[in-house]
């Protein structure tokens, strides 16, 4: 029997995207042991996910090195046959390079990639999605085929989100969902955007706000929500990943920005209509998926993209590249 770890502890979106390589190698080894190292936060992403063996947690704020040293040890338990690293950092190089494998895979990128045994060329705005460059990793033991990310909320998650369907809809009737926050800024379409989209929606038209379980994203979906004066209640509960993922299954449409809602809407084939501002699909985080679209601004500018991941703030201080997407195009 195999045994593969496979580490990526970056933002809930690549979590989502590295099921992909998860699912692949699943297909081609249906009965090795698959492990997984998340950092805290991605955990509930892969509660009761059925081929994962361990899912091991890195609880950065414990103590990012003490917390490190420990997951290392853990880590060092089993001897692993191939080691994937699907990050470039020097953190992950280190679990790499210190957990037994026989095997040890990743990206040129990374800091500790000279003491890896395979190294696999890492290139940005190349045309392949960030799935192609996972396929990468792995294409040697497996084929060369595109693997798809796909996620398994269990039965109790599932009928808790039908539960409340029903009770806010009151029947089975059609809804969208609204994802309008993102960890950076300028990857965010402004607020009022938001409050503009929701009132050109039919007013029949059930909306569901997601995003992450935290004080931050509830407010803004309150403040977006009160706003477009359409009397929606947002509901904590469907704010977790796995919630959001099954909601959005449903939904005749999902709005979303360049961030983890648009890579969840993938990995459960969702509809999907995704805002890019500041970053770019050529990046390779665009929809994966026939039901996606991507809406951007039509005007050429000189300074998009100004960053791979972008900023807390436009650093032109226009922020052109978000407001220069109008309502319509979203909408329609």
């Amino acid at each position: 029997m195999k045994r593969f770890l496979v580490i990526q502890t970056a933002f809930l979106g690549d979590a989502v995207l590295v099921t992909s390589i998860l699912e692949k190698l699943h297909a081609f080894y249906p009965d090795a042991r698959i492990d997984l190292v998340v950092r805290k936060g991605n955990d509930g992403l892969f509660i009761g996910h059925p081929f994962i063996h361990t899912l091991h947690v890195w609880y950065k704020r414990e103590g990012k090195t003490k917390a490190l040293f420990k997951l290392i040890a853990q880590l060092r338990k089993t001897k692993y046959d191939h080691i994937i690293n699907a990050q470039r950092f020097f953190s992950t190089g280190l679990m790499t390079v210190l957990a037994r494998g026989g095997e040890k895979i990743g990206y040129d990128k990374n800091p500790l990639s000279l003491l890896f045994t395979r190294r696999v060329k890492h290139v940005i705005g190349d045309g392949r999605h960030e799935v192609d460059r996972l396929n990468a990793l792995i294409e040697h033991l497996t084929d060369a085929s595109r693997p798809l990310p796909k996620l398994h909320p269990g039965a109790e998650i599932r009928e808790q989100v039908q539960h409340v369907i029903y009770k806010y809809t009151e029947d089975e009737g059609s809804y969208v969902c609204i994802a309008p926050s993102s960890v950076w800024y300028t990857k965010q379409w402004p607020e009022q955007k938001w409050v503009e989209l929701v009132r050109s929606l039919p007013p029949e038209q059930h909306v569901f706000y997601i995003g992450a379980p935290t004080p931050g994203d509830y407010s803004m979906c309150e403040r977006i929500s009160r706003a477009s004066g359409r009397g929606e209640v947002v509901i904590e509960e469907l704010l977790s990943p796995l919630a959001s993922a099954v909601l959005m299954e449903g939904a005749v449409m999902n709005y979303v920005n360049d961030s983890a809602p648009l890579h969840i809407a993938s990995a459960m084939n969702a509809p999907v209509t995704a805002v890019f501002c500041s970053t770019v699909p050529a990046f390779g985080f665009g929809p994966l998926r026939e039901n996606g679209r991507v809406v951007e601004t039509s005007e050429q500018l000189d300074c998009r993209p100004c960053g791979l991941h972008g900023y807390k703030a436009c650093p032109k201080r226009h922020f052109r590249c978000a407001w220069g997407v109008e309502v319509e195009q979203v909408a329609s």
